[in-house]
């Protein structure tokens, strides 16, 4: 991974986060908002102009690619550049629970 990536992605933004995780399955934007809607119980909602921002600067950075159009719709998935930044993104946050969980009082 260069050292842009790194600085870009490390640490992710919730919609950066939320965007790879659901892109593990190939899906579209409209179709990750759903998911992510679904997964935090409404508590985030991601905007057309995030979404789609986002998902075009993954895609110029390597972290997710193309995959096909369906009913006009960009079809994306995870790449393995996407994956190994996820995976650093989750092991982080695992370290931030098990450290919170260590010193709570």
């Amino acid at each position: 991974m260069d050292a842009h990536i790194k600085k870009v992605y490390v640490p992710m933004t919730e919609t950066g986060f939320y965007i790879l995780l659901c892109l593990q399955e190939p899906n579209h934007g409209y179709g990750i908002v759903q998911k992510v809607k679904e997964l935090t119980n409404d508590d985030i909602v991601l905007t057309p102009g995030t979404m789609y921002g986002s998902l075009s600067k993954m895609e110029k950075d390597g972290l997710i690619s193309f995959e096909r159009e369906e009913q006009k719709r960009k079809i994306y998935r995870i790449t393995e550049l996407g994956r190994e930044v996820l995976e650093i993104e989750m092991n982080r946050i695992e370290r931030l629970y098990n450290n919170m969980k260590e010193m709570r009082l």
